[in-house]
C-alpha cells in the first residue's frame, strides 16, 4: 500500500479549510446553473472571478499546510494535545515506547510464571509437607471470620 500523505488526524485538522472549499464550490455550481441575473461578460466574468480565485488560493494553502502538518508530525516532538507546555510533559513517542516495554514485560513475566507451572510436582514426604491452596485459604479465612466475632464481643 502506498504512503498517504494526509492521515486521519490531519485531514481533521485541514477540515477547517475545506468545509469552505465545499462552500465555494456550492455557490460556483449554483451561479453556473441557476444564473438569477443573467449572463453579463463583465458582471458574470467578475462573479466567477471572485469565486474561483479564493477557492484556487485556499486549496493551494490547504494542501501545503497538510505538508506541513504532516511533516512536522513525522520529524519534530510531538505531544498529546495540550501538553506541549506543560512543565514535565512527556513526548508521544517516549509514552509508546514506555507502553511497548511495558508490555515485553508483562510477556517476559507471563513466561516466567508459565516455566514455574512447568516445574514438576513435590514427591514423597515434602508433598505431604506442603499445605494445599486451598486448605491455606479456608484456614486464613476461619481466622479473620474469629477476629472479627471476637471484635464484636469486645464491643457489647
Amino acid at each position: 500500500m502506498a504512503n498517504r500523505i494526509f492521515d486521519k488526524d490531519t485531514l481533521l485538522d485541514l477540515t477547517v479549510n475545506i468545509i469552505p472549499l465545499f462552500i465555494i464550490l456550492f455557490f460556483v455550481v449554483v451561479f453556473a446553473v441557476i444564473n438569477p441575473w443573467g449572463f453579463d461578460a463583465l458582471g458574470s466574468g467578475l462573479q466567477y472571478a471572485l469565486l474561483i480565485a479564493p477557492f484556487v488560493a485556499l486549496a493551494v494553502l490547504t494542501y501545503l499546510s497538510g505538508k506541513a502538518i504532516a511533516g512536522a508530525e513525522k520529524s519534530g516532538t510531538v505531544f498529546l494535545p495540550g501538553q506541549a507546555n506543560v512543565e514535565g510533559a512527556k513526548p508521544l513517542h517516549e509514552r509508546e515506547a514506555e507502553a511497548e516495554a511495558l508490555e515485553s514485560g508483562e510477556a517476559a513475566q507471563s513466561s516466567e510464571v508459565e516455566s514455574a507451572e512447568e516445574t514438576p510436582e513435590l514427591e514423597g514426604e515434602d508433598a505431604a509437607t506442603q499445605p494445599e491452596d486451598d486448605e491455606v485459604d479456608a484456614e486464613n479465612t476461619e481466622a479473620a471470620a474469629d477476629d472479627a466475632d471476637a471484635e464484636t464481643d469486645d464491643e457489647k
